[in-house]
C-alpha cells in the first residue's frame, strides 16, 4: 500500500512539474500577451492599491482620534467613536486639500508661470555676466564653456512653455487618476479603516495557521517593526517637509528673494529625501536666486537656508521622529542611490525605511547564528 502511495506521489510530482514547465514556456513564448494581461490587471487593481495606501497613511491619525472620542463623557460619542474618528480624519484631509488648492497652489503656479515667461531673459543675463568675467577667472574653463555651449544649443523654451507643462500635468493626471478611480480608492480606504480590527485579526489567525509558531512570531515581530518604521518615517518626513518649506518661504520672503514660495516648496519637498534631497534643492534654489537676484543675494540665501536646515536636522527633525532609525549616513546615501537608480523618486524616498528593516533582520540573523555557535561551543567544552 505504501509503495502505491509513493508511486502516486512521484507521478503527481512529475505531472505538476511538467505542467509548470509548459506554463512557463507558453508564458515566455507569448511574453507580450502575458505582459498585456498583467498590465490590464494592474490597471484594474490600482484604485484598490491606492485605497490601501491612503488607509495606511490615515491609520494612526484615525486611531488617535477614535481613542479621543472613546474617552468622551458623552455616550453617543463613545458608541460611535470609530465612525466619528474616520469622518473627522477625512474632514481634516478635505480641509487641507481645500487650503492647498485655493491658497498654496495658486501662489506656486504664479511663480512657475513668471519664471517660465522670463527664463530667456534670465538666461541672457547669466550669459552676459559670464562673458564679462576676466579671461583668467576659474569659471572660464573649457568644461564650463562646453557646458554653456551645450545649453545654448538646446531650445529650452520648447520644454518650458506653459501650455506644454499643462499638457504634461493633464496627461499625467489622466493616466494615473480618474474620477472613478479616485472615488473607488477613497471608498476602499474608508472600508479598510472601518474594518481594520477584523482584517488584522484575520490575517494574524491566517499566518498563525499557515506557519510554525517560531516563524509566526518572527513574522509578527518583523511586520510590527516594519510598519512602525515605515509609518514613522513617512509621516515624520512629510510633517518635517511642511515645516521646513514654511520656514524657508518666510525667510526668503523677508529677504526679498524672488519666487520665494516656489523655492520654499521645492526645498521642503526635496527635504523628504534624506541628505541628497536637501543638497539638490538648495543647489537649484541657489542657481535661480543667483540668476534673479545676483551673487550677494544667492550667498545670503545659502547661509540662511543652511542655518535653517541645521536647526531642522538637530532640533526639529529629532523631535518629530523621536528615536532615530539608527542608520549610518554612508548606508543612507548608498540606499538612496540604489533606490533612485531602480525605482526613481519613490525608490529614493522609500530606500531608507527599507534599509532600516533589512538592518533589523540582519542583526537578528547574526544574533541567532552567534547564539547557536555559543551553545555549540559550551556543549563541546562540557564534553
Amino acid at each position: 500500500m505504501n509503495e502505491i502511495k509513493n508511486h502516486a506521489k512521484k507521478w503527481l510530482y512529475w505531472f505538476f512539474l511538467g505542467v509548470a514547465i509548459i506554463v512557463v514556456y507558453k508564458a515566455l513564448d507569448n511574453f507580450s500577451d502575458v505582459m498585456g494581461v498583467a498590465k490590464t490587471f494592474l490597471d484594474i487593481i490600482t484604485p484598490f492599491l491606492v485605497g490601501i495606501f491612503i488607509s495606511y497613511l490615515l491609520y494612526i491619525p484615525c486611531k488617535k482620534i477614535e481613542e479621543m472620542y472613546a474617552k468622551s463623557k458623552l455616550k453617543f460619542l463613545r458608541k460611535k467613536a470609530k465612525t466619528l474618528g474616520i469622518l473627522t480624519v477625512y474632514l481634516i484631509v478635505l480641509l487641507l486639500l481645500i487650503i492647498l488648492i485655493n491658497f498654496i497652489l495658486p501662489v506656486i503656479f504664479e511663480s512657475v508661470t513668471d519664471l517660465i515667461n522670463n527664463i530667456q531673459n534670465y538666461y541672457e543675463i547669466a550669459i552676459n555676466n559670464y562673458n564679462s568675467l576676466p579671461d583668467d577667472n576659474i569659471l572660464k574653463s573649457d568644461v564650463v564653456n562646453d557646458t554653456i555651449q551645450s545649453i545654448q544649443n538646446l531650445d529650452i523654451k520648447q520644454y518650458l512653455k506653459l501650455d506644454k507643462i499643462l499638457e504634461y500635468v493633464i496627461s499625467a493626471i489622466d493616466a494615473v487618476t480618474g474620477i472613478f478611480d479616485v472615488f473607488v480608492a477613497v471608498i476602499v480606504s474608508v472600508y479598510i479603516l472601518a474594518e481594520r480590527t477584523q482584517m488584522i485579526a484575520f490575517l494574524k489567525r491566517l499566518a498563525e495557521a499557515m506557519f510554525k509558531e517560531r516563524t509566526y512570531k518572527n513574522l509578527d515581530k518583523y511586520f510590527n517593526n516594519s510598519n512602525e518604521i515605515f509609518f514613522k518615517f513617512i509621516a515624520s518626513q512629510f510633517l518635517d517637509a511642511i515645516i521646513v518649506g514654511i520656514l524657508v518661504t518666510i525667510a526668503m520672503s523677508i529677504m526679498g528673494i524672488k519666487y520665494a514660495p516656489l523655492l520654499g516648496f521645492l526645498i521642503g519637498l526635496f527635504n523628504m529625501i534624506p541628505y541628497i534631497g536637501a543638497i539638490i534643492a538648495v543647489a537649484i534654489a541657489a542657481i535661480i536666486t543667483l540668476i534673479t537676484g545676483g551673487l550677494s543675494q544667492a550667498i545670503w540665501m545659502l547661509i540662511v537656508v543652511i542655518v535653517l536646515q541645521q536647526i531642522d536636522a538637530n532640533i526639529i527633525n529629532p523631535k518629530i521622529i523621536g528615536q532615530s532609525l539608527k542608520i549610518s549616513p554612508l548606508l543612507v546615501i548608498f540606499a538612496i542611490t540604489v533606490g533612485g537608480a531602480y525605482f526613481g523618486i519613490l525608490g529614493m524616498f522609500l530606500a531608507v525605511p527599507a534599509v532600516a528593516v533589512i538592518r533589523i533582520v540582519m542583526e537578528d540573523y547574526v544574533d541567532y547564528k552567534l547564539a547557536i555557535k555559543n551553545v555549540t561551543k559550551i556543549s563541546e567544552e562540557k564534553e
